[in-house]
């Protein structure tokens, strides 16, 4: 098999068309600065322990929904062993850290999360706040994905690689997982102008926050 990486997106401009194709499947508006991969292979002990505590609030938020919405049969089935597999990928990426030697570090508030939740609108009914809630947990997992995508292609090391790959396909089923479930109890139409406006957001917050390769968002 053939271990060597693409050229990062910064320096090829075909790398970089992929990378837009990418963002535009996932529905982000704005790609994430390819220069980050570099920043986080600079600071892999963080950005790893960063990802483990993103693993935590991904199943936290996953055991809040069911918590507060257990009368949503389908949304409790199917969230539950996402909870299992939240955990699960809490523990690969201790895993990654101690075979590297590497240590967790202390848990750092998470400005694009927080930004995200802060938007939610106030005074909305129960049921207005769940679709909210399962948009933004879905953006997170796009979000994710994309950026473990671009660490399956652009680490040094072929392990870590291939680590970020496998992430990178679980994400991508949780962000469908989290829309489909939006769809599911709520009107497409209604889905798609709450989902569009989410995504001109998000785009915004990203834009606004420093580029710092220590964390995954």
């Amino acid at each position: 098999m053939d271990n060597a990486r693409p050229s990062n997106p910064e320096m090829d401009p075909i790398a970089a068309q992929q990378q837009a194709s990418a963002v535009q499947m996932l529905g982000l508006q704005l790609p994430t600065d390819p220069r980050w991969v570099n920043l986080a292979e600079r600071s892999l002990e963080e950005v790893l322990t960063d990802h483990a505590y993103c693993e935590q609030k991904a199943a936290s938020t996953c055991i809040s929904l069911i918590q507060q919405y257990p009368e949503h049969e389908k949304l409790v089935d199917e969230l539950a062993p996402i909870v299992t597999e939240e955990w699960g990928h809490f523990r690969q990426v201790m895993r990654a850290l101690r075979e590297r030697k590497l240590k967790l570090g202390r848990q750092r508030k998470d400005v694009y999360v927080n930004k995200l939740f802060a938007h939610i609108p106030k005074g909305q009914s129960r049921e207005e706040v769940l679709l909210d809630k399962l948009l933004v947990a879905g953006l997170i997992e796009a979000r994710s994905c994309e950026r473990f995508r671009l660490l399956s292609l652009y680490l040094e090391d072929p392990v870590m690689r291939k680590f970020y790959h496998g992430f990178m396909v679980s994400e991508a089923g949780h962000y469908r997982l989290f829309l489909d479930l939006a769809r599911t109890y709520f009107p497409v139409d209604e889905v798609q102008r709450r989902w569009d406006g989410w995504l001109a957001f998000e785009a915004e917050v990203i834009a606004s926050l420093e580029l710092r390769g220590e964390r995954m968002h």
